[in-house]
């Protein structure tokens, strides 16, 4: 079975830019415009990473990866966002609740991309 990702950002760019990197990969990735959305998607998918944005107009990433924690506590997240510094104390709130997350800075290349999704799954891909 394909590695299944999802990808929570409200610019059409960055998630055209992940399907673009991981479109001959053999994984499956799947795109959110906002965080509710993602949400959404992820209550109905198994998804085996998520790429997450902190900067949305209807639900910060901080809180959708509160949300997401809920459910499963285990599902690698990296947090890819220009936006950090305004969200600092929402993710050190998250962190001191254990909530573990990735924090990356964007743009990220397709190089950084499959680079880190290779490092996460590549020893599952295509169990």
């Amino acid at each position: 079975m394909n590695k299944q990702i999802l990808v929570i950002d409200d610019e059409e760019a960055v998630r055209k830019s992940f399907q673009l990197a991981l479109e001959d990969s053999g994984y499956i990735v799947e795109t959110a415009d906002c965080g509710n959305t993602g949400i959404s998607k992820f209550k109905r998918t198994k998804y085996d990473l998520i790429f997450l944005d902190l900067k949305m107009p209807d639900k910060n990433g901080a809180d959708v990866l509160r949300e997401i924690r809920e459910i499963n506590k285990t599902i690698p997240i990296y947090i890819v966002t220009a936006f950090h510094e305004e969200f600092l104390d929402k993710l050190e709130s998250a962190r001191k609740d254990n909530l573990h997350f990735e924090l990356m800075q964007k743009p990220l290349g397709m190089e950084e991309i499959n680079l880190i999704v290779n490092s996460i799954l590549k020893d599952s891909l295509g169990s």
